[in-house]
């Protein structure tokens, strides 16, 4: 189940639109995720990631690195809050 959660969660940040210039914060991670799995569903931030793999895959694959890295950073952070 974890697993889905963050599968789910790094798709809807991937389809986001923040880049790891912006060095976004905890809470602007979360509202993202939140944002765009609310606009286009689970299945709405699969297809994009998979059009987006199809693509442009070199591109999608460093993204994928950013957003997985992002999300770790989010789970420390709210680790490291309580």
């Amino acid at each position: 189940m974890i697993s889905t959660v963050q599968d789910l969660a790094a798709e809807a940040l991937f389809v986001s639109h923040l880049q790891p210039s912006q060095c976004p914060s905890r809470e602007t991670v979360e509202e993202a995720v939140t944002a765009m799995l609310l606009r286009h569903g689970s299945d709405g931030c699969a297809a994009v990631v998979a059009e987006e793999f199809g693509h442009h895959p070199e591109t999608a694959v460093r993204r994928m690195g950013w957003v997985r890295d992002e999300l770790r950073n989010v789970a420390f952070r709210q680790l490291n809050r309580v």
